[in-house]
This record gives C-alpha cells, sequence and structure tokens, in this order.
C-alpha cells in the first residue's frame, strides 16, 4: 500500500504477525477447563481412587499437562500463527531442554542411589 505524502512517496507497512486477542467466550471456556482439571485430580487423590500412589501420581501429572496446554492456547494464545510461529518453536525448545534436563537428573540420581547405597549400607553395618 502506497501513499503520496508532500511529494514523496511513503510505504505503509501492516504487522500480520500479532496474536489474537481472546474473546469472553474463550476465557470463559479456558476458566472452567482449568476448574474441570484441577477437580478431577483433587477428587482423585482426596477420594482414594486408585489403590496404587504410582498411578495416581501419573495420572495427576497427565491432568496437568493438559492444563497446561489449556492455559497456553486459551489465556496465552500461543498457536501456530502467532509472531509467525515463533511462539511454537520457542516452546518445543524450551521443552525438549526441560525433557532432556528432566531425564538427564532422575538417570544422575538412580545412578547414584544404585551406586552408593550398597557401600554406605556395608560400611554402616561394620559400626559399633
Amino acid at each position: 500500500m502506497s501513499e503520496k505524502h508532500h511529494g514523496a512517496q511513503v510505504e505503509v507497512l501492516h504487522d500480520h504477525h500479532e496474536a489474537g486477542h481472546g474473546s469472553f467466550k474463550g476465557y470463559l471456556t479456558g476458566f472452567l477447563l482449568s476448574v474441570v482439571l484441577t477437580t478431577i485430580p483433587f477428587w482423585l487423590v482426596m477420594g482414594d481412587v486408585f489403590d496404587s500412589t504410582r498411578v495416581t501420581a501419573f495420572v495427576v501429572m497427565a491432568f496437568a499437562a493438559v492444563q497446561i496446554v489449556v492455559h497456553m492456547v486459551y489465556f496465552l494464545h500461543m498457536n501456530t500463527k502467532s509472531e509467525g510461529g515463533w511462539n511454537m518453536l520457542a516452546l518445543i525448545f524450551t521443552v525438549v531442554i526441560l525433557i532432556i534436563t528432566i531425564a538427564g537428573s532422575l538417570w544422575v540420581m538412580y545412578h547414584l542411589n544404585t551406586n552408593m547405597m550398597p557401600a554406605m549400607q556395608h560400611d554402616m553395618s561394620q559400626m559399633p
């Protein structure tokens, strides 16, 4: 789009990479989903629904992951089109680094526990 302004040609550029603003319906949907995704894990833990605490922990973590996605979509308005896709690329990079860090930390802690604890128990039994 060009405009004539005092004999000079001025070009007007528009940024088409703006993130969309939410509507009342979108915010209400996000809020209701957040309430449901918080209430169900609370009920699972307080009602002692599963016999295994490990199963309960995994189900609660799954609900937490879904709730993170709900917050990003409905409240932060993140999608593949916002900021030309750079928001999503930054999010994917962050998730990959987070997974590597958590998995590496758990791996190191497990192996330290496995390799160090038998020696410590042996030393403890030798004490008077």
